[in-house]
C-alpha cells in the first residue's frame, strides 16, 4: 500500500508549536510592531549569540545577505569572487549582480569547496571566497581561513543550509568576515515567508548592513548615506523565528536521531553512499539527509511513485544554463553529484511510523 510522507510538512510543523507562534503573533500584531521594531532587534540579538557572533542584521531573504555581505566588504566590478560550482545559483548570482565575476570550483564527496583546489585559482584580482555549506555539513574553514589569511581575502560563509553546523564547537557564519543565512521556508530554522540574516563581529559591516537593508538611511539619526534597498526582516517574521530558535538545538539532535536511523537501515547497499563523513570535530545538523543513488532518476522516481517526497537537487548544475553566461571549465564531481543525488524527508515533524515506511522504500527498490 503507497502511503505519503511529504519532504517537510510545514502544517505539521506549526501545530507542534501552534500556542507559542499564535502568542507572538498576538503580540505582534496587537502592538502594530511591524517595521524595524523591538521583536526584530530581540531575534538580531539572540541569533548572534546562538551562532557565536557578536552582530546579527536581519534581511528579508539568502539573497539579500549574500548581496549586502559582498557590498560590505567593498566587492565591486573587475573582482573576483571564488564559489562552488555545486549550490543553488544565489551564491553565484549575488556575485555577479555587483558587477564581480564568479570564479567557479568544483566539489568534494561532502558536497563542499574543493579546498586543495582554491590556490590554484587566485590571481591578483581576488577578494573573497565564498564556502556553501551545503545540507547542514560545514567546508573545511580551518583550511579556508588559513588560505585566506595568507593571501589576505575576505571570507564569506553561505550558510543558508547550515544553522548549527560546527566545527570543533565553532558554528557556521562565525569563522570567515561574514555569515549570510537563510530562513527560507524549507529551511531547518524557516520563517513563515522569506527571510535572512548577516553574521560578523565588525561593527562598521553590521552598521553598512543596516543602513542598506533600509535604503541607506541610519534609523537612529535618520540621515542618508548611500543608496540603498529595501530588504529588511519584517518583525513578523523575526518574532516567528525567535520562537522557534528556542527549539532549534532539540530539534537538530531529532534530526541527527533521524539520520542515524536512516544510516543504521542503509548500511550495507553497495549502490548507495550515505552522508556519513569521517571528519573529526565536524557537527552535521543534516539540514538535509543526502544519499547518492548509482540508479538517479530511476531511484528518486521510485520513491516518489511510492509516495515519498524527495529532492534531487541540481539534477543540471547552473553554469550549464547558457543564459547565464558562465565559464564552464567542466566540473567532474559536480556533474556526477547531480546526476546521483537524492534528499530523502528530514524534518522534526516525521513520524516513525513515516520514517521506517522510508526506509521500507528505499529498501525495496534495492531488494534488499
Amino acid at each position: 500500500m503507497v502511503k505519503k510522507v511529504p519532504f517537510i510538512d510545514p502544517a505539521k510543523n506549526y501545530q507542534l508549536i501552534k500556542e507559542e507562534l499564535d502568542k507572538a503573533y498576538l503580540d505582534v500584531m496587537t502592538r502594530a510592531d511591524l517595521i524595524d521594531r523591538s521583536d526584530l532587534k530581540q531575534f538580531e540579538s539572540n541569533f548572534a549569540q546562538f551562532v557565536g557572533s557578536k552582530y546579527a542584521v536581519g534581511v528579508n531573504s539568502g539573497y539579500d545577505a549574500l548581496h549586502i555581505s559582498l557590498r560590505a566588504i567593498g566587492i565591486k566590478s573587475g573582482d573576483e569572487v571564488i564559489v562552488p560550482s555545486h549550490t543553488f545559483l544565489a551564491s553565484c548570482s549575488a556575485i555577479v549582480n555587483i558587477g564581480a565575476t564568479p570564479i567557479l570550483i568544483d566539489v568534494d564527496d561532502d558536497f563542499n569547496i574543493k579546498t586543495d583546489e582554491i590556490e590554484s585559482l587566485i590571481t591578483d584580482r581576488t577578494r573573497c571566497i565564498m564556502p556553501v555549506h551545503l545540507n547542514g555539513y560545514m567546508a573545511d574553514m580551518p583550511k579556508i581561513i588559513e588560505i585566506a589569511k595568507r593571501y589576505n581575502l575576505y571570507v564569506v560563509e553561505d550558510a543558508a543550509q547550515s544553522v548549527g553546523a560546527s566545527i570543533n564547537g565553532k558554528k557556521s557564519g562565525s569563522w570567515g568576515t561574514i555569515g549570510a543565512f537563510s530562513f527560507f521556508p524549507f529551511k531547518i530554522l524557516g520563517g513563515y515567508g522569506d527571510g535572512g540574516a548577516i553574521t560578523t563581529d565588525d561593527p562598521n559591516i553590521a552598521l553598512f548592513a543596516k543602513r542598506l537593508r533600509y535604503n541607506g538611511e541610519d534609523r537612529d539619526t535618520r540621515e542618508y548615506y548611500g543608496h540603498g534597498f529595501t530588504c529588511l526582516l519584517d518583525n513578523l517574521q523575526a518574532a516567528f523565528l525567535e520562537v522557534k530558535l528556542r527549539y532549534l538545538p532539540t530539534w537538530i539532535k531529532q534530526r541527527q536521531s533521524l539520520a542515524k536511523k536512516y544510516s543504521f537501515a542503509f548500511e550495507g547497499i553497495n549502490d548507495l553512499i550515505l552522508p556519513v563523513y569521517q571528519k573529526n570535530g565536524f557537527e552535521h545538523v543534516y539540514q538535509n539527509y543526502v544519499i547518492r543513488s548509482r540508479q538517479g532518476d530511476e531511484f528518486s522516481d521510485y520513491l516518489k511513485k511510492n509516495g515519498i517526497g524527495v529532492l534531487t537537487q541540481w539534477r543540471k548544475p547552473y553554469y550549464q544554463y547558457e543564459s547565464l553566461e558562465l565559464e564552464n571549465r567542466g566540473f567532474p564531481k559536480t556533474e556526477l553529484l547531480s546526476k546521483e543525488v537524492c534528499s530523502l524527508p528530514m524534518n522534526v515533524e516525521i513520524t516513525e511510523e513515516e520514517s521506517d515506511y522510508v526506509i521500507e522504500v528505499v529498501r525495496s527498490f534495492y531488494k534488499y
